[in-house]
């Protein structure tokens, strides 16, 4: 079985979970999705599926095609879970197909928003080796299929918010510290003014779990793709720095020592474990490896736990519908053997 991208520990991966780039294109000669025919879209997703197939690309041999009408409704949202589609993908899934790497970390979203939005994911600061996969595979696909894209706007997209570079470049940030502080508010509206988002863990809407927050560009038009992604790099920069500084102090207490220790000591025997409760306990021990309050630093357990624990995600491996307490104690099940080795 492929390694799976999360089960790797990234650069800075003690707060900076993951990185994500993702590209929104579109074909030319086709209406965008929500004016498209079901029989336009099955053409556009074949396209997609034979320009990877009839590629040089050593990355096309990688790919699954899935029809996402014929996935489960568990299934459907175990990958919103896992962040390789989007809540909106998953809703109404007729005539939206999904090409999915063996690692998982490239999907290839076909007739959501936008008829292709390419996604490359990576563990911890990874934005630029994740920007060089998706502009490979951008100008694979432009070259054989052709996007729409005009001089003046660029890349032509179906919301006017995605136009230019069609990028979304987001970090997936582990802050306790800035959260518990209170300025989560504070630094999300100073961060608008800059053309940047702070959102909940499963992006617009959604709250935070576990202190994990996206941080993404907000403009796409005027601004390169590099400019972008340094911006958001330097950016993230400064909230590292505040976080780490925040994070030391309050490991200095014994109080946050204890919770630390508590929560290692739950993960290892509690019989019952919600999902809230399970992503605050990996949070907080996530804090006590970066402050060596633990002396271990495997975050790539940590990176691994948090994709696996999610209720769609669970009942998908099981193979059938477990009921909410059910679910609890297989979760409880896996993080004690898993804690139980630190």
């Amino acid at each position: 079985m492929s390694e799976k991208w999360y089960e790797k520990a990234g650069q800075q991966g003690g707060i900076v979970v993951s990185s994500r780039i993702r590209l929104a294109r579109n074909l030319k000669n086709y209406p965008f999705p929500n004016k498209a025919s079901l029989e336009q879209k099955k053409e556009i997703a074949q396209k997609v599926k034979l320009a990877l197939e009839e590629s040089n690309s050593t990355l096309a041999n990688s790919f699954s095609f899935i029809s996402m009408e014929e996935l489960s409704q568990i299934q459907a949202v175990s990958l919103v879970e896992k962040h390789l589609i989007s809540p909106e993908f998953a809703s109404d899934r007729k005539g939206r197909y999904l090409m999915l790497s063996k690692d998982e970390s490239i999907s290839i979203m076909i007739n959501e928003e936008d008829h292709i939005r390419i996604q490359v994911l990576g563990s911890g600061l990874s934005l630029n080796e994740c920007y060089d996969t998706a502009n490979n595979l951008d100008t694979l696909l432009d070259n054989a299929l052709g996007f729409a894209f005009n001089n003046k706007l660029g890349y032509l997209t179906q919301c006017p918010t995605n136009l230019g570079t069609g990028m979304r470049a987001s970090l997936m940030l582990h802050v306790p510290a800035i959260e518990k502080n209170r300025s989560i508010n504070r630094i999300s509206g100073n961060l608008t003014k800059l053309g940047m988002e702070l959102r909940g863990t499963f992006g617009e809407g959604s709250d935070a779990k576990g202190s994990l927050y996206q941080l993404s560009n907000q403009i796409t038009l005027g601004l390169s793709e590099h400019n972008a992604i340094e911006n958001l790099k330097n950016i993230a920069s400064q909230l590292i720095e505040q976080e780490e500084k925040s994070l030391a102090e309050m490991a200095k207490s014994i109080e946050t020592q204890d919770v630390i220790y508590r929560s290692l000591a739950l993960l290892k025997s509690a019989k019952l474990m919600s999902n809230d409760e399970a992503m605050k306990l990996i949070s907080n021990v996530r804090a006590g490896m970066f402050t060596g309050v633990i002396k271990n630093t495997d975050y790539a357990m940590l990176n691994r736990l948090n994709e696996q624990i999610q209720p769609a995600t669970l009942m998908t491996v099981e193979g059938k519908e477990l009921s909410p307490q059910q679910r609890d104690i297989k979760r409880a099940e896996i993080l004690n053997r898993e804690f139980g080795r630190i």
